[in-house]
């Protein structure tokens, strides 16, 4: 860039600083940037157009085309050169705009007498907020210099509309963080929470974007590198010798900190007229713009380590770090892009709801907040960059929607719900120490689903007859290194112990697809779910298996134990597995200690394979669950991630059914009568419940928020009637049997 041209630039960010610091409405404050832009930049006309909404743009002021065309005039996202750069997010220059590709002629801003147009996206971190367009009637592109130039004013924009400084009187002028917004994304954990926003990784607010002194900002940016690049060769040093994963992260962390590359570009924005923190935040907008643009995950993750770094800058130079000195509301509903289960086991149970932009219903944060029965919603799309600390927010688990700053009648909606989820939950404690018998005399099994100590006080609360999955890896998950045997000894124990004697049945080690140990490599995989994992992570690191079944039957210590083993897909990986159980059980022996009093070793059924195994399968096996989430993704070839299909099949679906139904005779026809159970989110849908005991299934194990409601409708239902109903739906052909099920239940109220 030219002296000059750094010269005019500092000079156009000058003079549009003093426009920002009047007092003037936001209409007029506008008017006037529009005006100073077009005369600095010697065009005839400047428009700046915002979005309305996720798809419009609004032409909210001018210089040089119809006035009266202002807050008029509109475009869909892509419709016209405006659009164009607002849907791709590059500069449109063109000296001929009127034979552009996708250039829209309107005739009411009066403009078919300009030839030449320029178009900047103005944007925040990734976040369109509108365009900015020069036109003039002279046909000629315009410079690199004048086009950068327009960059930085964009950057000014930005920021200035996320700080509501265009706030006016019109509506479509209003600042984004008073508004109501609804955010539509995945239920990862059912249930309603009502509360404020607590965001995990507060944003940073660049308060001042233009510099009053750029050598005062370049001392300032160099002090803050320098501060940054201490604290990542820091993290370095106390990773040093560890994860091999872990130190190529951070090596990749102190490169961008010591690019030359990324600190001359912040200088040259800095140059331009740019504070230190608005060229930091520049930077930070092209990488997240680039993010969105590269399917290529290595360079994704090295783009995302950017931002990283970028928002650690931003801290440093603004003094916004976690602790902003905001205090944590009395009922807190946590707001983050993602978070770890370390990070959200220091929240526990004290949150009302979690609401995050990416997780998935596998994900760590998933399974923490299954534990701790805190509604989860997931892929709330830029959630974080709309939501405020103390914001009031309603969360729906159930449907994954967010209502953020919620409007009355969508409050009284909302708290009607709660309110009569409180009033049933009154009644399922009625009936707490109640057996699930159904009204023809059949007596079900139900069993909670537990990952943490924090659960087990929920056995005796919800009326549980026992624990029917305990998930062992939520505390290899939240550790930076492997845990040793005595302490896995020590908790087991504890859960036993807080069992009073009910059954506890121990799932070996789940990891792998979306579970990753944060100290072992990760494996890339193009299908993690069919992929590297539980079992067979088990017995290709038969050490690791054989230390966690050691620390069972160490915890039993002379008790009855019940362990099984996750993602069995053929006989033989039990019989392996099995094996594994002797080899640890002859190392006590040996060691002196305690063998438990019975031990019963079953296999989850997570694979429409294991239910074609020999018969001999079903006679050896302790015991049987049917872990239906994977099981009904394998079965429909339908991932379960993915939202576009999981939703297309239905557990009531005729096919699934039978399939449980072969299973539920295969047991039975053992000399044993093999135990079996359903293990899984549907277990704790009551319909889905009350259709798979009528299908044979004589033990269910849920979460224990469900077991009240699950109670409840088998008490009133009569099973053979039910089964009857699912009988005459399949033999008429029906895909689904709800329809039927839904008819028959409406007969009985």
């Amino acid at each position: 860039m030219s002296e000059r041209t750094e010269t005019e630039s500092r000079k156009l960010l000058g003079r549009l600083r003093e426009v920002l610091a009047e007092s003037s409405a936001g209409q007029a404050r506008l008017d006037r940037i529009t005006h100073l832009i077009a005369s600095s930049m010697g065009t005839e006309v400047c428009s700046i157009y915002l979005f309305r909404d996720e798809e419009t743009l609004e032409l909210c002021a001018t210089e040089g085309l119809n006035p009266e065309s202002v807050h008029q005039t509109r475009l869909r996202i892509g419709e016209g050169l405006v659009g164009r750069v607002a849907k791709t997010s590059r500069i449109v220059n063109t000296a001929d705009a009127p034979s552009a590709k996708g250039f829209r002629y309107m005739p009411e801003t009066g403009e078919e007498i300009f030839s030449s147009f320029c178009g900047v996206p103005i944007q925040r971190l990734g976040e369109n907020l509108g365009v900015l367009v020069v036109q003039s009637k002279e046909a000629r592109d315009f410079s690199l210099d004048e086009t950068y130039a327009l960059e930085v004013v964009a950057m000014v924009l930005a920021e200035m509309t996320e700080l509501g400084a265009f706030l006016g009187d019109n509506a479509a002028m209003q600042a984004r963080h008073h508004q109501s917004v609804m955010f539509r994304g995945g239920s990862a954990q059912e249930g309603a929470a009502e509360g404020h926003v607590w965001l995990h990784e507060p944003r940073v607010v660049v308060t001042n974007p233009i510099a009053e002194d750029p050598e005062v900002e370049l001392q300032r940016l160099h002090e803050a590198v320098d501060q940054l690049r201490v604290g990542v060769d820091k993290m370095l040093d106390g990773a040093a010798g560890g994860d091999k994963e872990q130190l190529q992260v951070l090596e990749a962390y102190r490169m961008f900190a010591n690019s030359k590359g990324w600190m001359r570009r912040m200088e040259h924005d800095i140059a331009g007229g740019l504070s230190a923190e608005a060229a930091v935040e520049k930077e930070q907008t092209t990488a997240r713009t680039r993010m969105e643009q590269v399917t290529d995950a290595y360079l994704r993750e090295r783009l995302h380590d950017l931002d990283d770094l970028s928002n650690r800058l931003l801290r440093i130079l603004t003094g916004q770090g976690s602790e902003t000195g905001a205090e944590l509301p009395t009922d807190p509903i946590l707001i983050a892009r993602n978070i770890g289960p370390a990070e959200l086991l220091e929240y526990g149970r004290g949150l009302k709801g979690i609401v995050l932009e990416e997780g998935s219903v596998g994900s760590h944060a998933a399974i923490v907040a299954r534990a701790l029965a805190i509604p989860l919603v997931i892929h709330a799309d830029r959630i974080t960059t709309e939501a405020l600390n103390g914001d009031h927010i309603m969360v729906d688990g159930d449907h994954g929607t967010v209502h953020l700053r919620p409007d009355e009648t969508v409050v009284t909606a909302f708290r009607d719900k709660i309110a009569m989820q409180a009033q049933a939950q009154q009644r399922y404690a009625s009936i707490r120490d109640k057996t699930a018998t159904t009204l023809d005399g059949v007596t079900i099994g139900l069993h909670m689903n537990a990952g943490l100590m924090a659960d087990l006080p929920s056995l005796d609360n919800s009326g549980a007859e026992g624990v029917g999955l305990f998930r062992t890896e939520l505390q290899f998950l939240i550790r930076n290194q492997m845990p040793k045997r005595t302490e896995l000894a020590q908790l087991y124990s504890r859960v036993m112990d807080a069992a009073h004697g009910k059954r506890v049945v121990f799932r070996t080690l789940d990891i792998g697809s979306d579970k990753v140990l944060p100290y072992m490599a990760p494996q890339e995989e193009p299908n993690p779910a069919l992929g590297w994992r539980a079992i067979r992570v088990g017995l290709d690191k038969p050490g690791v298996m054989r230390m966690q079944l050691q620390a069972l039957l160490r915890a039993a210590n002379g008790r009855p134990l019940s362990v099984m083993f996750p993602f069995i897909a053929q006989y033989e990986e039990y019989t392996k597995a099995l094996e594994e159980m002797e080899k640890a059980k002859e190392r006590e022996r040996v060691l002196g200690h305690p063998l438990p009093e019975t031990l019963e070793v079953g296999a989850m059924l997570e694979t429409p394979s294991l239910g074609f195994a020999p018969q001999k399968f079903f006679e050896e096996v302790g015991f049987l669950s049917i872990g239906g989430n994977d099981l009904k993704q394998f079965f429909f070839a339908a991932d379960r991630e993915n939202e576009r299909v999981r939703r297309r099949y239905d557990t009531l679906n005729v096919s699934f059914l039978t399939f449980l139904e072969g299973i539920v005779n295969r047991c039975n026809s053992t000399s044993t009568k093999t135990p079996l159970s359903f293990c899984g989110e549907d277990a704790g849908r009551p319909i889905e419940a009350l259709c798979l005991a009528a299908m044979g299934l004589r033990t269910l194990s849920m979460r224990p928020a469900s077991i009240g409601p699950v109670k409840s409708l088998l008490r009133r239902s009569n099973l053979s009637e039910v089964r009857q109903v699912i009988v005459e739906a399949r033999e008429r052909g029906d895909q689904s049997v709800r329809p039927a099920v839904m008819d028959y239940l409406r007969g009985q109220s």
